[in-house]
């Protein structure tokens, strides 16, 4: 198969990034589809370890690496990211290539993912305050701030302005009193713009010429199946679409040119954050298995909820990809 799909068929931290690393190097490229700097693959390579957020893992064994149109970006976390790679000896430069496409991500999100967390008589999802809820929201309410336009000045601050106004009114109406200093941000952005520059591509087209040369395509989806927005245990699932039809809207390669998809799942189950779980281990089952299987999430460090090996979700996650 050419071009695959490698997802998370459970609720995330199955190990699709030790699948993504053993498979990357049959392919040529590594594309990242959905989701932000709240998911992490772990790869450990000789006596080194990386927890990469948002840059797809296959950039570690030399691949060339996309971050697609259908995630959303704090510039601050991807530099961060490639300083780290680039300081352990991994090449960056040439070989990633960003979404024009993707949304940005703005510290007002994470204040407003914060509020509405912790808002008395909500229901906590268990979100991991990073913002990236509210950053899909002004995505699908059409207020949002591309990559595209981070880039040009006048079109940014336009956008950057009448968003932040919305939020400052928003705030305000709610009782926020956490402070942001809205003009150094937009210079540090402006900042965060120029460095990124090099690296930003129509990556829909630069994948589909590439797939039309014959090169090879994986695609790396980010948490699990059952977190899909549309299909996973709504509503305590992440804000994008987790599972394989996610990895055509996150990059603009249609379904045609994907010739398999990989489910990745472990021999028992866990999931970061509330909602449902049928067959969780409570108590000294449960504890066992999380010290055991170091059970704690890469990104926030936060511990998962163990259960044991379920059938049906897999059946119906199955289904579903």
């Amino acid at each position: 198969m050419r071009n695959l799909i490698v997802l998370g068929a459970q609720w995330g931290d199955e190990g699709k990034g030790k699948i993504v690393d053993l498979f990357s190097e049959r392919f040529d490229i590594v594309a990242r589809y959905q989701g932000g700097h709240n998911a992490g693959h772990t790869v450990r390579i000789g006596d080194q370890k990386f927890i990469l957020k948002l840059i797809p893992s296959g950039i570690l064994r030399g691949r060339q690496a996309v971050i697609g149109n259908g995630l959303v970006i704090d510039p601050a976390a991807l530099l961060t990211e490639i300083e780290t790679l680039e300081n352990a000896g991994v090449q960056v430069d040439g070989r990633l290539w960003i979404s024009n496409r993707a949304h940005v991500l703005f510290p007002s999100h994470r204040v407003m993912e914060k509020m509405s967390e912790g808002r008395p008589g909500r229901v906590s999802i268990g979100t991991t305050s990073r913002g990236i809820g509210p950053c899909y929201e002004d995505k699908t309410g059409r207020r949002g701030v591309r990559i595209a336009d981070l880039l040009d000045q006048d079109t940014f601050r336009a956008r950057y302005d009448a968003l932040v106004e919305e939020k400052e009114t928003i705030a305000q109406a709610l009782g926020i009193d956490e402070k942001l200093d809205l003009a150094h941000i937009r210079d540090e952005y402006e900042a965060f713009a120029a460095r990124i520059r090099p690296m930003v591509r129509d990556t829909a087209r630069l994948l589909n010429d590439a797939i039309a040369g014959g090169q090879s395509v994986m695609f790396e989806g980010a948490q699990g199946t059952m977190l899909d927005i549309d299909h996973g245990s709504y509503p305590f699932v992440t804000s994008s679409s987790a599972s394989a039809g996610g990895a055509c809207t996150g990059t603009g390669v249609p379904p045609t040119r994907i010739q398999g998809v990989i489910g990745v799942s472990k021999a028992y189950v866990t999931r970061v954050g509330g909602g449902p779980f049928p067959t969780e281990a409570l108590e000294a089952m449960g504890d066992e298995d999380r010290n055991s299987g170091n059970e704690f999430d890469s990104v926030s460090g936060r511990l998962r909820r163990c259960g044991c090996f379920d059938v049906p979700l897999l059946r119906y996650t199955a289904m579903i990809n």
